[in-house]
């Protein structure tokens, strides 16, 4: 939601077509494969300058050193999280991951606990959060935070069109 909020607002995205819209996302993904491989191959980051580039928190620590960034992290309710990854799972014919949901949710909030102090050390990374079900809620106040942090340039009445409520589907 986020990429098409800001493509949506003016700014240019970098994404590829390597996975298209399906039954689970029915606007994109809007995913760039290299992001991928930014610790062995980060030469595609010249072309990522003025452009929002979607990447997992966990590869934020390949990032080169060298570079400024500026962060949108996407916050949402692990129970919605884990609802979302199993429909999606399901639909594609996978059982998924043995782990208990209580487990999963324990190792994945000591991972953001800890990514989210990791950056906060960071003097070359500028970060704002974003709660999805906080942008959901009130998307005039969220796209105005996010257009302020990226220097005020934003169509936030576009941004807004965006924001499709039927679209929120594995709710807490």
């Amino acid at each position: 939601m986020m990429m098409r909020m800001l493509e949506a607002g003016g700014m240019e995205v970098l994404v590829d077509v390597t996975r298209p819209p399906d039954e689970d996302n029915l606007n994109g993904y809007y995913e760039f494969e290299k992001v991928k491989q930014v610790k062995a191959d980060s030469a595609w980051l010249d072309q990522a300058v003025g452009k929002a580039v979607k990447i997992i928190s966990r590869l934020l620590y390949d990032l080169p050193q060298n570079r400024k960034y500026k962060i949108i992290f996407m916050m949402r309710s692990m129970t919605e999280i884990l609802a979302s990854q199993k429909v999606m799972l399901a639909r594609g014919g996978n059982k998924g991951s043995d782990v208990a949901d209580d487990a999963m949710e324990r190792s994945f909030n000591t991972h953001l606990q800890r990514v989210t102090e990791w950056l906060a050390r960071q003097t070359n990374l500028e970060v704002v959060y974003v709660g999805y079900n906080d942008m959901m809620e009130d998307p005039p106040t969220h796209a105005e935070i996010v257009n302020q942090f990226l220097g005020d340039g934003l169509d936030i009445q576009k941004m807004i069109g965006v924001v499709d409520r039927s679209l929120y589907r594995n709710r807490a």
